[in-house]
């Protein structure tokens, strides 16, 4: 039925969506069961290795959890019971582990959130606010403050964290009432405590540059590190406080660029004195698309080591690589060679080695996954601690060299596990995960398909449990784009949960692909920013198109049943899929996904930064590399899925294709979830999402 809404509203629900039956709903068998999995994330210890703590979401509830050795058995630090959206994050736990603090409320963080009040999912009556909470020397859990974010921990156990952009502090025992540290006109951020808790360095945003500033105290002056017309991030004190490693880029890299090719974006390493600010280079990246600063998430991971080695993480060989610079300058080692990038890098506490994950190992198929490894700061070799074909992320280094992760398989749920030094003797702790049992997970199969311009593209295989026949098909597509579908369960709770979907909907009989397109991450640096993609071309969509393909060809699969669903930038494609192959594609559920290009701020850039030609130029790609562009083709019946307070993709790339969508009367039918951002914060929120969606396709895909 074109334009009918689907409303899932938390209160006042309007007689149309009573009449639908939507709000009311009951959930298919088994969905709830198959969205029940714990979610465990910021897994981190103490400097003493002796106490772990992390985040565990379960059905919208959040929780602290803690554990402590010598035996590591897990207790619950908090007792939430609502799903009441609000997240919990920042957590820190002191050196000695006596104190763990972090932040309740909030939702993303962009230049579009920036000065939003904290989102309200649940649409309480009350504005939720942002909240500081800690718990000191094993007390209950107290709320410091109102409006903190981002905390650390000194070695003297002040907290500095984040309030409007600007610095504050508070005491974890909360006696002392917050105060702000200083003023800075910038917005502040990445705070850094030094080593001995007296000093505290921060990364000053000032639009088109930012700097390095060290606080010494209330009665001494801001000192900022060689100051530049660049962008100065990473801080990283030594071990003696003396001295702090940071990154530089050059400050708005791209004003003497075309916005539609990608331009060398070099960095160098710097190292600053605390003192007088005075810094030298220590190292100068090549001025080569390799040599850029990388942009595989969490960036640069730069680190101060034993023996004066800087380490860090750079796409000098085309990967996502770890690498050792001596602090008095030189040229860096490689660690870790090989053809796969390095993700969650923690530092040992006598820091002469390091602790990451990567989609590196013998087992087929371990590009799609992730296992734990150790390398020394100053040499490579590293040493593979958790091979098989599960998945393991998030180490934490433990006394006595033993290690704490986070782990799964492809068909149970996380759990926080502790090994030896060389991984062995791994003791998964129970805090209750063991108890997810959803019937009929399948493991996945890793497979490839090479697109149109032969590029090689992989994705994971889901096949109905048991089932013989032709069955419907499914194309899943990841948002981001730089992320990565796994062979498992994902470190992202965004994309744990489509693992979850992607499951059930084998498990109702549909075969799934999930494909992993150019654009991603776990390829290569040249797969990430491959060319003439996003607004420069969509080349990224000729990758969907392949799957699509390669799924029509499978045994299993009714060629003339195909759907596609996906969010975000998966949502784009899916919107992609519908404009310009409608004769593939008989179905879609767009999740929260980008229509046009061209009314996406930033994206395209500001036209002072161009000159006009180009800027024109861009302007044009923009729309023509967008759904809309094509928007004539598209026949086949969606659902939109939105929520209204979405910082990440603005509610009007939705609102503007609806009513493009309508007035050319290509059925579609909306999902809006008032309030909602665009990670949904609530269990209830993607309960509702995800039963019309599995309606929704089963309605189209299986009459």
């Amino acid at each position: 039925m074109r334009g009918r809404v689907w409303l899932a509203a938390m209160a006042g629900i309007s007689m149309a969506a009573v009449s639908l039956g939507v709000a009311s709903a009951a959930p298919p068998p088994k969905l709830e069961a198959f969205l029940g999995y714990p979610f465990l994330d910021a897994l981190t210890a103490a400097d003493s290795g002796n106490k772990i703590a992390w985040i565990e979401t379960r059905k919208g509830v959040r929780n602290i959890w803690v554990a402590e050795g010598p035996d590591f058995k897990p207790r619950k630090l908090t007792n939430a019971a609502a799903d009441d959206g609000q997240e919990l994050a920042g957590l820190n736990v002191s050196e000695d582990g006596s104190t763990i603090v972090w932040t309740r409320g909030g939702g993303e963080h962009n230049p579009w959130a920036d000065g939003l009040a904290p989102p309200n999912p649940a649409s309480a009556v009350d504005q939720p606010q942002l909240e500081l909470w800690a718990s000191h020397g094993g007390g209950a859990p107290v709320r410091l403050a109102t409006g903190g974010e981002e905390p650390v921990l000194s070695s003297k156990g002040r907290i500095a964290y984040l309030k409007d952009n600007q610095v504050w502090a508070a005491d974890a025992d909360g006696k002392a009432p917050p105060a702000r540290l200083f003023y800075d006109r910038g917005k502040d951020g990445s705070l850094v405590w030094s080593p001995d808790g007296t000093k505290l360095a921060f990364v000053s945003r000032r639009g088109d540059h930012s700097f390095i500033g060290v606080f010494s105290g209330p009665d001494q002056p801001i000192t900022w590190l060689s100051p530049a017309t660049a962008f100065d991030s990473n801080p990283a004190w030594s071990p003696d406080g003396k001295h702090i490693a940071f990154a530089r880029q050059n400050g708005q890299a791209d004003v003497l660029s075309t916005p539609l090719v990608e331009q060398p974006n070099p960095f160098s390493i710097w190292v600053g004195s605390a003192d007088d600010g005075a810094a030298r280079v220590a190292w100068r990246s090549p001025a080569t698309l390799n040599g850029s600063f990388p942009l595989t998430p969490d960036g640069l991971f730069l680190m101060w080591g034993a023996n004066d080695h800087l380490t860090f993480r750079a796409e000098l060989d085309g990967w996502a690589h770890l690498y050792s610079l001596p602090a008095a300058g030189g040229e860096p080692v490689l660690l870790t060679p090989g053809e796969f990038i390095v993700e969650h890098v923690s530092m040992a506490p006598d820091r002469k080695a390091l602790l990451y994950s990567a989609n590196a190992g013998t087992a087929e198929g371990d590009i799609d996954r992730r296992h734990v490894f150790r390398v020394a700061v100053d040499k490579p070799g590293p040493m593979a601690l958790t091979p098989g074909t599960g998945l393991e992320w998030t180490p934490a280094p433990l006394a006595g060299g033993k290690v704490a992760y986070i782990a799964s398989t492809p068909t149970t749920a996380m759990r926080v596990t502790v090994a030896n030094a060389d991984g062995k003797g791994a003791q998964a702790l129970d805090n209750g995960a063991s108890d997810y049992a959803a019937n009929g997970l399948v493991i996945p199969k890793p497979v490839s398909f090479k697109a149109a311009d032969g590029l090689l593209i992989h994705g994971q295989l889901f096949l109905p449990p048991g089932g013989k026949g032709k069955h419907p098909g499914l194309i899943f597509v990841h948002g981001g784009p730089p992320r990565q579908m796994l062979l498992g369960w994902s470190y992202m709770d965004y994309y744990t949960h489509a693992y979850a979907m992607n499951q059930y909907l084998a498990s109702r009989g549909f075969v799934v692909l999930s494909v992993n397109y150019r654009l991603g991450i776990g390829y290569g640096r040249a797969f990430q920013h491959a060319e003439k993609a996003s607004v420069a071309g969509n080349s990224e969509y000729q990758d969907v198109v392949a799957g699509a393909k390669f799924l029509q060809a499978r045994p299993e699969v009714d060629p003339a049943r195909l759907g596609i669903w996906g969010g975000s930038y998966g949502g784009l494609l899916t919107a992609h899929a519908l404009a310009h192959n409608s004769d593939i594609f008989k179905v879609g559920v767009d999740f929260h996904g980008v229509h046009d290009w061209s009314l996406y701020p930033g994206k395209v850039a500001r036209p002072q930064r161009y000159e006009q030609g180009d800027y024109d130029a861009a302007l044009k790609s923009a729309f023509d590399s967008s759904p809309e562009a094509a928007i004539a083709g598209w026949k086949s019946p969606v659902l939109l899925i939105h929520g209204d307070d979405d910082r990440n993709v603005r509610f009007d790339q939705t609102v503007d294709l609806a009513r493009r969508l309508a007035a050319q009367n290509t059925p579609f039918e909306e999902l809006i979830l008032p309030n909602e951002i665009h990670g949904f914060l609530r269990y209830d929120s993607w309960l509702k999402a995800d039963t019309a969606s599995v309606g929704f396709l089963e309605d189209k895909l299986k009459p």
